[in-house]
């Protein structure tokens, strides 16, 4: 009997992983989950967990994972047709009725999945032969270790037209059967069905059960049309239903740190978070389409959606925003995290190490707020007419989510979040998350951001160095936090002119708006350590030492400190300000800028940085 998806859902979404598998193992809650002694090995203590949010076992005296269905074929030696068929009992779930054409069907597609699982056989064998030997060698370039590869099924496809067609025909296939599965291409105009993949490397693309559905290749050949090339739709292979990387995915959400799935761009971005240990998946080189979106909602209520930081970055996030904004709901929506430099999460493991990546992954900006940013970019709002068109665009937005309590609140947040960049702020500064604006100063504490000290050490080593000013500025608000005060709202939107101190500008921000007005250095140096910003501090003090920031010196009197340290902070403040304007001008949003004040601005940001850099920032203030 065959069940199809919508029906396998259906059942696991009537039954609580924990009652069914709590039959057989002695559970207890911890936390959201449930915790027990492992049913597949002998053990001491309890390392088996069960976590009903995600519909998923995960033990790890084993390494076993797996859904209700599957733990009943571990436990109880039941096929697969055997357990559904058990638990659709209990869930009071009508078995589908016999369809003898979807019988044949489903015979077909297992025939169809021999090969596949053939196929993938000979092209990991071929990695390993002589004619791999320039694919072996680029994926030591690309750091991918020798040791992986078998981890992740990587292959290499001779050039060869009829290397795999004459291997797997020998094993008793027969060409019709090759094209059928996608791996032999039959010339539209007749002749001899010949191999798709020649000269590639090799990734196998697996459906949600391990099975092999189709590869990917990449073109060994730089002078290929073709960089990257998949499998066609077959019986097997649906380009728009899939995600490269599921099922390995699955495996480590039980383990991971992540939030949820991360949804990155590539096969070697996907294989670079999963070797750091994040669950992470990818789309076939298109743009996330509302079936795969749907089947990462059904395994975490809220993924990542990781692009690079730039223009086509960009582009991308937007798309993804708009094909998501309908199918929004109450626990059910995405996470952006644009990354910075170019780099994407492959450049990033490779580069910087694992923690770096992690920590890069975990800095993620809510939806609406992309949302936001999208709609307040797509045109300069210089006029009253084009600040009227953001607000319309921002309520058409919302009239686009079909559930009418999350339309109200998107509604309540995109107007709050217009009506504080209007006037005089810039709409890249106002959607930004954890910032403390209304919330905040009603008194709510912002949540601390927990970032490890790992995580910053392998952050600080990715981006370099932390700028020197930006370094001085940062330690002496901690050695006298009452010189934030003035410029609470400032700090918030800016930080001290390092993307490096941003997580902990705004824990220092947000526990100076929570905590009492009173609250000295040592208080907040014991926040700041226990926040896990400890590791950063250090390096903050390592790079203010090289500033030569005037109001760090320990003779000057108080008020002098404060006058110099503001006058600074406002230089970097207008750099930063000066940094927006200039991009904006760049963008091929605002091609019409006027060149003259693009040179204006240019020239008014460098003189601010070769002052401070020269020191002569502190005479000219004296001057005036």
């Amino acid at each position: 009997m065959r069940f199809d998806e919508r029906y396998i859902e259906e059942l696991k979404s009537r039954l609580r992983p924990s009652d069914v598998i709590g039959r057989t193992v002695k559970l207890k809650r911890q936390g959201r989950e449930f915790v027990g002694l492992s049913p597949f090995t002998k053990e001491k203590s309890p390392s088996f967990f069960v976590n009903d949010e995600k519909g998923f076992f995960h033990d790890f005296s084993s390494g076993k994972h797996g859904d209700i269905i599957s733990f009943l074929q571990e436990t109880e030696r039941l096929s697969f047709v055997e357990a559904v068929e058990r638990l659709a009992n209990e869930a009071g779930l009508a078995l589908p009725a016999p369809d003898p054409q979807a019988a044949a069907q489903e015979q077909r597609r297992s025939t169809l999945f021999d090969w596949t699982e053939l196929a993938m056989k000979w092209f990991a064998a071929n990695l390993r032969r002589s004619v791999g030997t320039g694919t072996r060698e680029y994926l030591k370039k690309r750091g991918l270790p020798e040791d992986q590869w078998e981890r992740f099924g990587l292959g290499y496809a001779p050039n060869d037209r009829e290397g795999l067609k004459t291997a797997l025909i020998q094993k008793g296939a027969t060409p019709g059967d090759l094209v059928e599965a996608g791996l032999l291409i039959s010339p539209e105009g007749g002749g001899s069905p010949y191999d798709r993949f020649r000269d590639r490397l090799i990734f196998p693309i697996l459906d949600d059960r391990g099975r092999v559905v189709s590869f990917g290749g990449r073109a060994m050949n730089p002078d290929d049309r073709a960089k990257y090339l998949n499998g066609p739709e077959s019986p097997l292979f649906h380009k728009g239903a899939t995600l490269y990387g599921m099922p390995e995915a699955r495996k480590l959400l039980g383990s991971s740190k992540q939030a949820g799935l991360v949804v990155v761009e590539g096969y070697m971005d996907v294989i670079a978070c999963q070797r750091a240990g994040i669950p992470a998946v990818a789309p076939m080189g298109t743009a996330l389409t509302e079936e795969q979106m749907a089947r990462l909602w059904r395994v975490t209520p809220e993924p990542i959606l990781c692009f690079d930081g730039d223009a086509a970055g960009q582009r991308a996030a937007g798309r993804a925003v708009e094909r998501a904004l309908p199918l929004l709901k109450p626990g059910r929506s995405f996470r952006f995290c644009l990354l910075t430099d170019g780099r994407d999460p492959d450049d990033m493991l490779r580069e910087a190490g694992a923690p770096a990546l992690r920590e890069a992954l975990a800095r993620t900006r809510p939806f609406v707020e992309v949302l936001f940013q999208k709609e307040a970019e797509a045109e300069p709002l210089d006029t009253p007419e084009r600040r009227a068109g953001l607000k319309a665009r921002l309520r058409q937005a919302t009239e686009a989510i079909t559930d009418r309590d999350l339309a109200e609140q998107y509604r309540r947040d995109l107007f709050e979040r217009f009506d504080a960049v209007m006037p005089g702020r810039s709409p890249r500064t106002a959607g930004r998350p954890d910032r403390p604006g209304r919330e905040w100063r009603r008194g709510a504490p912002p949540a601390p951001l927990g970032q490890t000290p790992e995580g910053a050490e392998a952050l600080h080593a990715f981006n370099r160095s932390i700028e020197p000013m930006a370094a001085a500025l940062a330690l002496a608000a901690l050695a006298d936090p009452e010189r934030l005060d003035a410029h609470l709202e400032t700090v918030a939107e800016t930080g001290f002119g390092d993307p490096a101190l941003e997580g902990l500008t705004q824990t220092m921000v947000g526990h100076r708006l929570s905590g009492p007005s009173s609250l000295d250095s040592g208080a907040l140096h014991r926040h700041l350590a226990q926040s896990g910003y400890e590791a950063l501090l250090h390096e903050v003090e390592k790079a203010a030492a090289k500033s030569g920031a005037p109001f760090l010196a320990e003779d000057l009197p108080l008020g002098e400190a404060r006058t110099l340290w503001s006058q600074a902070f406002e230089a970097l403040t207008r750099i930063a300000a000066l940094e927006r304007a200039l991009a904006l001008a760049k963008s091929e949003a605002h091609r019409a800028f006027d060149s003259s004040a693009f040179t204006q601005l240019k020239a008014e940001r460098d003189a601010l940085r070769r002052a401070i850099k020269s020191g002569s920032l502190w005479e000219d203030t004296a001057g005036a």
